[in-house]
């Protein structure tokens, strides 16, 4: 069972999602209605903190989010409309692990809910393709500080966007444990993450991988 905190203004909207969520196969463990008023520890405790934009300026929405440092802190799912491309960017590279539209459906968010839960980052199709082509922007950029990930390594890091671990991944490409450690090591290294989920975030940033 997964456990969510909402937060999301009173009215229609958060009707809406709460009967939606009362559907799914979660537990609303508290919710607030702005920001300001989270509790940050009961937050914590959550698998998955969903955030609903209910018409709020997405700009404002992450600068705020990010003052109460809680994509640092927690798994983030924004629920928002008509969000840039370089604010998508924006979002993931300050820790938000979901992006969906505010009237998400529910086997969309089923499906988002639990891949957030286990580390994993999921963007709308829609604003993923969008996104993407902004991250072509800067790829050239990017180049120019991080060696190009070799043809294996591109099949270890799809598999570490779909969660699996290394015993898995060997299975897979019928490698051992050892190599694949050395790959997702070099990964890591290419891409200056320190983490397999922040690898994935910069993967996702840079289109180098899609969910």
């Amino acid at each position: 069972m997964i456990r969510i905190f909402l937060i999301a203004a009173s009215g229609p909207a958060r009707e809406r999602l709460e009967h939606l969520l009362e559907s799914l196969d979660v537990t609303i463990i508290g919710w607030a209605e702005e920001l300001e008023h989270v509790d940050q520890e009961m937050a914590g405790e959550a698998d998955v903190v969903v955030v609903a934009g209910a018409g709020a300026h997405p700009e404002e929405l992450l600068d705020s989010l990010q003052e109460v440092r809680l994509p640092r802190d927690s798994r983030v799912v924004l629920l928002v409309d008509q969000a840039a491309p370089d604010w998508v960017n924006r979002a993931i590279r300050a820790g938000v692990r979901g992006i969906l539209p505010e009237e998400v459906g529910g086997e969309q968010l089923a499906a988002t809910l639990g891949a957030v839960a286990r580390g994993l980052v999921v963007i709308d199709p829609r604003q993923m393709q969008l996104a993407r082509a902004a991250a072509n922007s800067f790829e050239d950029e990017s180049a120019e500080l991080v060696e190009p990930l070799t043809a294996r390594e591109r099949d270890v890091l799809r598999m570490l966007s779909e969660g699996l671990g290394n015993k898995e991944i060997a299975a897979r490409l019928k490698i051992s444990e050892h190599t694949v450690k050395f790959h997702v090591a070099s990964i890591l290294g290419k891409l200056g993450a320190s983490t397999r989920t922040e690898a994935v975030s910069v993967a996702l940033r840079r289109g180098l991988i899609l969910l």
